[in-house]
Formats: structure tokens, C-alpha cells, sequence
């Protein structure tokens, strides 16, 4: 194999390149069952699903997806939380020859009715509180028939019991069922694990249509390919190389409709047959920090906002929790700060270390090593069989020299055969067997790589350039600062200006002067913020990736009604 500059930096115990298996995604589980049969597959709220009993039932979910006339190549939705019913229709849906597609619970009916008919769903995996919502959506789609589970079925007894009682009508999760919708629980029972037919499903089948956020425009069905999801579950097992199978608690807080809870949680989980710890709300942070206690969580991805949130959270200060039981967590979808690695370590003991990925890869490309070092800002070093380069903004061929800034480019076994429906966009973004990411990025003279901005965000006040990140990063720094967006809004003198919107940390008053003020010493003039606006809060994605789109809809929004 070639020598990329990035391998020297590489953990010792980390193959450039790696074999991977001609199987279907499916088998990871099946792997799995066999080596670790009685090992907990999910534990949700001290019930436990051992990796025998994930095997059958997800068996015997593909008989029944059968008898309602799914065939290879169809795609069925799941439109539910982190719980263990996620991961039984998932490979459920896989063992059919079926093609999963994920919805993120907290879409809007719009949304949810553009993601449905532009798949081509007919049939969907719901969760009860989300039943009315769906039977809404339904008659704009070709939904025709709802697979309904309520969270208590898998629940312990006692504790079902009490949110029957208590919560299960407030919560909205008591509902009754169309003649033409079924229950989870009774397609599982009606069916048995022998009655799954042998649908030959091979790697090169379609497995997943993971849909992008949307953060830059409509959202786009990239497709999966089983060896896609393979590869990169593979990648990422190696990378994590401390991870002993059989041995290692996983907690699931990070969404598993996100391709990156789903790749780098789920299936990294399955590949190493780790019990799968699962936290329905992620903002639930006490029951976030009572199952790392309580489970001994060994290996936690998240995002920065969840790391931060731990750090600052005042029973975590005061000591009334144990977290060293965490080895290893892969920070993703923003970029993590130094002192929230710094102080996550100190709490947990364990290495907090950034990646990068995007749903057409399914999820992650680059990584820093778990031991090495790790620059702040860094999104690390490419995989082992990932190729990079940084090509020129202007001919979108010339590689740039190391230190210059340009569009990141990507090859990989993980990179998804295209978009559904969507032949120009695929066009757009493969090309000659590379990916165009639309990702900013520059590379050093160690292989690390770092982003500098999106390429579509890029602001132009008055015929200069301005990277957002580049103005975050300096507005972050400040220490009254909790978080921060940039964005360009429109401006009738310069075409286009730079506006932050800041959350203070607790307790601290900010003024725009100050804000200014730090710019202007640290920032050109052009890239000094016109407008800073202060919010308690700021618009995310559910991976807590800031929206700034968002933010200048509502800032329009506003200057219409002024």
C-alpha cells in the first residue's frame, strides 16, 4: 500500500489496511449470537436481551415482515427512540434482503412525509407515542400499514407495570390501533425464527437509505451498500483497539437513526458483542449518568454538548457519581474543544478523542488516535484504506500543498453508492471513484486534517471570503462564552455581513461590544461580526450540530416583521 503521511501517526496497534468479509451487515449480529450467545445484547432500564434471544426475535421479525409481502430490496421505516426495539427492527428489516430507513422522531410532518414517499415506504416501525402523528402523514404517502410498539414491552415487569399507571397515557404511548396497523409484539409472536425465509443477501446488496439533517437544503436518501456498513463498522473497530469483545458496555445516547449512533454505536457494538446500554433522551442527563454508573459503561460515543453538559453538571462536580469505568469515547458532529476533552478525561479516565464522518460514508472517515496526539481542532487522520486529498476551489482537480485549504475529497470502501433518485446530485459528488464532500479542509505537515468550513456557508462580505468556523472559533475562545454560531445575513451595502449569535456561560452578562472587541483583535476587520444577537439557546440538529441555516431564517424572519 502506498505510505500516506498520516500513518506515522497512527496507534501502533492500528493496520493501515484491513480485510473485510464478503457478508451481509446482518451476520454481525449473527456473528455474535454464536461466539456470545448468553452475553446482554440491550440492556433499557435493567431488562436484558441476550444476543441468542436478539438473533431469534430478529428472525422471527423477518418471517412476519414476509407474510405482509416484503420482499429483497424494499424499504421499511423505523420511526422510533433508542430502545431495544430499534435494534430488533433493524436487522429485522436486514434479514429480509429489506433496506432500512431511519427517521429522525423529532421531524416535522412535512419532513417525515417528504422522507416516506421519497423512499417509497409502505410500511414503517412506530413507536406508540408517535402513532397519531404517522396515521397523519399517512394518507399524503403509500404507507399502508403500521408495525406499532410501545416502549413498556420491553420494559422489566415492575416497571412497566408503574408506567402503565403513570405514564403511559400522559406520554401519549396508549393508543388504539387501525384494523390495518399491527402490533410489534403480535407479529413477533404469530411468527417463528424457523419460519424466516433464505433470501440470499449478499455485500453488494442496498442495506440503508440514510437521510442527510438537511442542514444545507432538501434532505437526500444517500444508499448504503451491506459491504459499506461493514467496512466501516470494521474501521472502526480497529481503531478502537482497547475494545475486548464480549467485554465492553456500550451507552447508547447518541440517536440511532443518525448514522453515526447507528455506525459507530450499533454496529460497532455488534461487531464486538457489547451490551448496548440504551438511553431513549439524550437530554435526560441524569439518566445518561446513572447508567454509566450503574452499567459501568466502558465506551460512550456522543457529541461535545453531551461531554460539556457532564462536565458541568453539578452532581458530576460534586462528586456523586463514579464515571471511570469509561475507556474510550469518539466525539462527533461538531468540533471539541480542548477543554472539554481535557476535562471529560479528568472525570472519566478515560481518552476522549474527535472524528469526523458524514451519512455518504455511512458515517465516519477520520479519527484521532487514542493515544497520540490529538491537536486541538484536529479531525484526525484518516482511516486504514481511506485516501484523502484537499483539491483546489478553483479547477476542483489540482491537489493543494500541504497547509493550504480546500475541498476535501474522499475515497473508501465506506463510500455509499450514490443518492435515490437523484442522478445529478450523485454526479455532482462522485466523481472518477472520489467523494466531493463539500468540507473546507486543510491537512499538515503530520496528516492531520482539520476543517475550516463548509463550502456552501462560505460568507462573502463585500467580495471577501469568511469561513464561519473560523469566526466560532474565535468567539468560543472567549471565557464568558458557552456557544456561538456565525452566519452571513443579507446587507444592503455589502451584498452580505457576518452576524454571531453567542450563549453566554451561566451566570455571565456578555455586551456586542465585548464581543467585538475580542474579534477585532484577533480577526481581520471584513470577518469581525456586523451584528451579534445574544440567545439563551440556539437551534441544533439532534446530534447537537448548531443550524445555521436556521438562524438566518429566523433572522430574516425578523427583519420582515421590523
Amino acid at each position: 500500500m502506498e505510505e500516506k503521511l498520516w500513518f506515522a501517526q497512527y496507534d501502533k496497534e492500528v493496520p493501515r489496511t484491513i480485510e473485510y468479509p464478503s457478508i451481509p451487515l446482518f451476520q454481525l449480529l449473527e456473528d455474535s449470537a454464536k461466539k456470545y450467545p448468553d452475553a446482554p445484547c440491550t440492556i433499557f432500564k435493567g431488562a436484558k436481551i441476550s444476543y441468542k434471544e436478539m438473533d431469534a426475535l430478529t428472525d422471527r421479525i423477518a418471517a412476519g415482515l414476509s407474510r405482509l409481502g416484503v420482499k429483497k430490496g424494499d424499504r421499511v421505516g423505523i420511526f422510533m427512540p433508542n430502545t431495544p426495539q430499534f435494534v430488533m427492527a433493524y436487522f429485522g428489516i436486514l434479514k429480509i434482503g429489506a433496506v432500512v430507513v431511519a427517521t429522525n422522531p423529532l421531524y416535522s410532518q412535512r419532513e417525515i412525509e417528504h422522507q416516506v414517499n421519497d423512499a417509497g415506504l409502505e410500511i414503517m416501525f412506530v413507536m406508540s407515542n408517535f402513532y397519531n402523528i404517522m396515521k397523519e402523514v399517512q394518507p399524503k404517502t403509500g404507507l399502508r400499514k403500521l408495525i406499532v410498539t410501545n416502549i413498556k414491552e420491553t420494559l422489566p415487569p415492575v416497571l412497566a407495570f408503574l408506567f402503565g399507571l403513570t405514564k403511559e397515557k400522559k406520554g401519549g404511548f396508549r393508543v388504539t390501533l387501525a384494523p390495518d396497523d399491527i402490533w410489534m409484539q403480535d407479529l413477533i409472536h404469530s411468527n417463528k425464527p424457523e419460519d424466516r425465509p433464505k433470501v440470499q443477501v449478499g455485500p453488494d446488496d442496498t442495506a440503508l437509505f440514510q437521510y442527510s439533517g438537511g442542514t444545507t437544503g432538501i434532505s437526500k436518501g444517500a444508499v448504503a451498500l451491506h459491504r459499506n456498513l461493514v467496512a466501516n463498522t470494521l474501521q472502526i473497530r480497529h481503531w478502537m483497539w482497547v475494545a475486548e469483545e464480549g467485554k465492553e458496555v456500550t451507552l447508547m445516547a447518541i440517536p440511532l437513526f443518525h448514522v453515526y449512533g447507528m455506525v459507530a454505536g450499533m454496529l460497532f457494538a455488534m461487531r464486538i458483542a457489547a451490551s448496548m446500554v440504551m438511553v431513549p433522551n439524550p437530554r435526560d442527563l441524569p439518566d445518561v449518568l446513572d447508567s454509566i454508573q450503574k452499567y459501568k459503561a466502558t465506551i460512550f460515543p456522543g457529541v461535545p454538548t453531551l461531554y460539556n453538559a457532564i462536565n458541568n453538571h453539578a452532581d458530576v462536580i460534586a462528586g456523586k457519581y463514579n464515571l471511570r469505568s469509561i475507556k474510550a469515547c469518539i466525539s462527533g458532529s461538531a468540533p471539541l474543544l480542548r477543554e472539554t476533552k481535557e476535562k471529560f478525561e479528568a472525570l472519566t479516565g478515560g481518552k476522549l478523542f474527535e472524528g469526523f464522518g458524514l451519512s455518504e460514508a455511512p458515517t465516519a472517515t477520520h479519527c484521532n488516535p487514542m493515544f497520540g496526539e490529538n491537536p486541538p481542532g484536529s479531525i484526525g487522520l484518516p482511516f486504514p484504506d481511506v485516501d484523502v486529498r484537499i483539491i483546489s476551489l478553483e479547477d476542483e482537480v489540482t491537489e493543494m500543498p500541504v497547509g493550504e485549504s480546500g475541498e476535501m475529497v474522499i475515497q473508501g470502501p465506506q463510500v455509499m453508492k450514490g443518492y435515490h433518485n437523484m442522478p445529478t446530485e450523485t454526479e455532482n459528488v462522485l466523481r472518477s471513484g472520489w467523494l466531493y464532500t463539500g468540507d473546507i479542509a486543510r491537512m499538515d505537515e503530520k496528516g492531520f486534517f482539520y476543517i475550516v468550513d463548509r463550502k456552501k456557508e462560505l460568507i462573502k462580505p463585500g467580495g471577501y471570503q469568511v469561513w464561519p468556523r473560523e469566526v466560532e472559533e474565535v468567539i468560543i475562545a472567549h471565557p464568558k462564552v458557552m456557544e456561538v454560531g456565525v452566519a452571513g445575513v443579507p446587507d444592503p451595502y455589502r451584498g452580505e455581513t457576518v452576524k454571531a449569535w453567542v450563549v453566554a456561560r451561566p451566570g455571565e452578562t456578555l455586551t456586542e461590544e465585548e464581543i467585538k472587541d475580542w474579534c477585532k483583535e484577533r480577526l481581520a476587520k471584513f470577518k469581525v461580526p456586523t451584528f451579534v444577537e445574544f440567545r439563551s439557546e440556539l437551534p441544533k440538529t439532534t446530534v447537537g450540530k448548531i443550524l445555521r441555516r436556521e438562524l438566518v431564517r429566523q433572522h430574516k424572519e425578523t427583519e420582515k416583521v421590523s
